[in-house]
């Protein structure tokens, strides 16, 4: 399934540092569909202190969370 071009899906997962802080783990992916959103973020789920999956329209600001767990902070 390829992403509707009005859509952007992003995965993000993050770590507490040595302070307790916490941190993105890497670069956020961009993966093309939702479904590929929520399975990465699954896959990814166990393996973080935190996962966000979310969509929005291109060129809009209203997130949509597709897929939580842990702590992830604040969805800017």
């Amino acid at each position: 399934m390829s992403n509707p071009v009005d859509q952007i899906f992003v995965v993000t997962a993050f770590d507490l540092n040595e302070c307790g802080v916490l941190i993105p783990s890497y670069k956020p992916a961009q993966p093309e569909s939702e479904k590929d959103a929520i399975a990465l973020a699954s896959a990814l789920a166990g393996k973080h202190a935190g996962v966000i999956a979310w969509s929005k329209p291109a060129g809009g600001t209203t997130k949509k969370v597709l897929f939580q767990r842990g702590d992830v902070g604040e969805l800017e």
